[in-house]
């Protein structure tokens, strides 16, 4: 196998190396690239060091068999042909390609079989929160058909990336100083705070990041189902939070529930609330699985659930998905 990395520099491109290495991913070459503010910079992998290339409109992609891309979303619709065009798998983490409905949108516990039918070469990673909230999602439907999601999230500065996770760190540390907080990559100071805006909003009140929760879920797992979705910047360094709620088409018991979890792929079921264990991001940040705890009857409705999640979102939430898609690709179209 022939990888390359596209967008290295950054938090999900590091994760990316991390992610390639941990799972003893199949690979004999590995080519790396960035902009040209990342060019020339060395990166030590399995014992080797790699410098990363400029990426341009040329021909470097000839011999790549799959592209891990997180780039940025005008990088992604810019480079997709140079990249593809002589046959490379483009597995894609920004919003670029997600809705477009001749780029099959992935979560491998959920519909990897989409992933063989990519007319344009181009793969796309989800939304980290969609990600989370449907690994969870596919253990319920599968007892019993999700008809109605009403979800909050809690969302770590590590989705607005590495400068993200450093502002806040940063702010800390000024407002314990005295001094005045930094305030650059969020709308407002999130040390110390919540901000119930992620991304912008649109015409219909909501935000873009509640509408992909909204997108998103109906496309990865062929559905009907509603999701209602309110997205919540939290002042934590790494790992998203969800509260979520589930309407099903038939009363599913708390004890089939937490059966269904405990065997789903990607999940670690954490649900024992009278020893206080259910999932924090402090204790999850860095890890892979999806964890699910908190779960109990909606006292509103006969056939609701509610339950939490947390994951990292560097992690499940971008490049181990990414990297999980290239594995299930190396197994159905790459045999040895």
């Amino acid at each position: 196998m022939k990888v390359a990395i596209v967008g290295v520099s950054g938090a999900v491109g590091q994760e990316f190396l991390r992610v390639l290495d941990e799972r003893n991913f199949p690979l004999e070459e590995l080519t790396l690239f960035g902009s040209s503010r990342s060019a020339g910079r060395e990166y030590a992998f399995r014992g080797k060091q790699y410098i990363v290339k400029e990426l341009k409109h040329n021909d470097d992609f000839k011999a790549i068999d799959i592209a891990l891309v997180s780039a940025g979303g005008s990088a992604s619709k810019e480079f997709a042909e140079t990249i593809t065009k002589h046959g490379a798998v483009m597995i894609d983490n920004s919003s670029a390609f997600r809705m477009d409905a001749d780029v099959p949108l992935v979560v491998p516990e959920v519909n990897p079989e989409d992933a063989l039918d990519r007319p344009r070469g181009i793969i796309a990673n989800p939304n980290c929160t969609t990600i989370q909230m449907v690994v969870a999602l596919k253990a319920i439907e599968n007892i019993s058909h999700i008809k109605r999601v009403h979800v909050s999230t809690y969302q770590a500065s590590s989705g607005a990336g590495a400068t993200a996770m450093a502002e806040l760190t940063k702010q800390f540390e000024q407002i314990v100083k005295g001094e005045e907080p930094t305030v650059e990559k969020f709308y407002y100071q999130l040390a110390y705070n919540l901000i119930p805006q992620v991304d912008v909003f649109t015409d219909n009140g909501y935000t873009k990041e509640e509408m992909k929760m909204y997108n998103e879920t109906r496309k990865i797992m062929h559905s009907d189902i509603e999701v209602s979705a309110t997205c919540v910047r939290v002042p934590v360094i790494r790992a998203h939070s969800e509260a979520t709620w589930v309407e099903t088409e038939r009363p599913v018991s708390v004890e089939e529930a937490r059966e269904a979890f405990a065997k789903a792929d990607g999940i670690v079921l954490q649900d024992n609330p009278e020893e206080k264990d259910y999932p924090m991001p402090l204790f999850i940040a860095g890890k892979d699985p999806v964890y699910v705890g908190r779960i109990r009857k909606d006292l509103t409705n006969p056939n609701g659930l509610a339950f939490w999640t947390v994951s990292d979102q560097i992690k499940k939430g971008a490049a181990l998905n990414a990297v999980q898609i290239a594995e299930y690709l190396v197994s159905r179209i790459f045999p040895k």
